[in-house]
């Protein structure tokens, strides 16, 4: 999770320089998505650890959402007209694409193990018959 933590934490200080600077959010697309995505994955495993490092989950998960409080208050009072929601939108096509991919790769790994499971009762099967078509031939002739 420090991983994540600090990406997070990175991509929204490129993000908050950017903004303070003049620039518009989709100049900074790649560094947005970077802090949404690992924002995500920061919630998910807070919520996986149960009691295992809950105070410092929920310490980083508020800094989190004060980081996000920023960014509202900047694109609501400082941006374009329609940034926060923009903003909003960008966040649920992330989720939307994130939650894609995770199926994608769920089908993909069930896939193999249908692939995997047909080639060992196969092989089985070959285990089996090879032998007794060659007991079957010695007895015949």
């Amino acid at each position: 999770m420090l991983a994540e933590i600090a990406a997070a934490n990175a991509a929204f200080s490129v993000i908050k320089t950017a903004l303070s600077n003049g620039k518009e959010l989709f100049e900074v697309g790649d560094e947005a998505t970077k802090y949404f995505d690992n924002k995500s994955v920061i919630a998910k495993k807070s919520n996986a650890h149960g009691n295992k490092n809950e105070l410092a989950a929920f310490m980083e998960l508020q800094k989190l959402r004060k980081q996000e409080e920023w960014l509202k208050e900047h694109m609501i009072y400082a941006g374009d007209p329609g940034m926060w929601d923009a903003w909003l939108q960008f966040q649920s096509d992330c989720k939307r694409n994130r939650e894609r991919q995770a199926a994608i790769a769920k089908r993909k790994k069930l896939e193999n193990r249908k692939s995997i499971n047909t080639f060992l009762k196969v092989t089985g099967v070959m285990i089996i018959v090879i032998p007794l078509i060659a007991i079957i031939a010695k007895l015949v002739l």
